[in-house]
C-alpha cells in the first residue's frame, strides 16, 4: 500500500538518499510482499545502505505547464518499522 500511497511503480526509476551516510545512487522499484513492511536495497545498491539507515526515496514525473499551480508532490513520511506516521499532498 505504501508504494500506492506515493504513486510508485514496479521498475520505475528511482534516486535514494541514504540520510546516514550521505550516499546517493539510483537504482529501481521491485515490488515486495505486501503487508511486509519491508524496504530492501538489492544488488550491488545493497553495499550502499545497511538495515536501519534511514533513506529518502525519489522519483520524478513531468507536469504540463498548466498544471504547475496546483501541483503537490506527494509525500510518506516513515517512522522506524516502516509506518506511515504522515502524508504530504496525498
Amino acid at each position: 500500500m505504501k508504494r500506492e500511497l506515493v504513486d510508485l511503480v514496479p521498475n520505475e526509476l528511482v534516486h535514494v538518499v541514504n540520510i546516514n551516510t550521505g550516499g546517493r545512487f539510483e537504482t529501481y522499484v521491485i515490488e515486495g510482499e505486501r503487508g511486509s513492511g519491508h524496504i530492501c536495497v538489492n544488488g550491488g545498491a545493497a553495499r550502499l545502505a545497511q538495515p536501519g539507515d534511514r533513506i529518502i526515496v525519489l522519483a520524478y514525473g513531468m507536469v504540463d505547464e498548466a498544471d504547475v499551480p496546483g501541483w503537490t508532490p506527494r509525500v510518506a513520511v516513515l517512522d522506524e518499522n516502516n509506518e506511515v506516521v504522515q502524508t504530504i499532498g496525498i
